[in-house]
């Protein structure tokens, strides 16, 4: 049987490979503008209006535009 060489070996690794993926580094800037506009509508409304409310209200206003933000920069890092 044919060993896959891409896929790391001990679980530790499995999940530094994961950490470092380009997948979950996006991830984790998602989720940091996702927090950053429940902090900012809270703040307006004068009380948490939670995770679920901000994830889907960032979604429809922020997400296109956020995430063809990251693509320019992406590629002027790139050159």
């Amino acid at each position: 049987m044919k060993e896959n060489r891409e896929m790391p070996s001990s679980e530790e690794d499995r999940s530094q490979f994961v950490k470092n993926s380009v997948l979950y580094k996006e991830f984790l800037a998602e989720r940091a503008e996702i927090l950053k506009h429940k902090w900012i509508e809270s703040e307006k409304a004068g009380k948490d209006i939670g995770f679920e409310k901000a994830l889907l209200d960032w979604i429809v206003k922020h997400r296109s535009s956020w995430r063809e933000k990251r693509m320019r920069e992406a590629k002027t890092e790139v050159k």
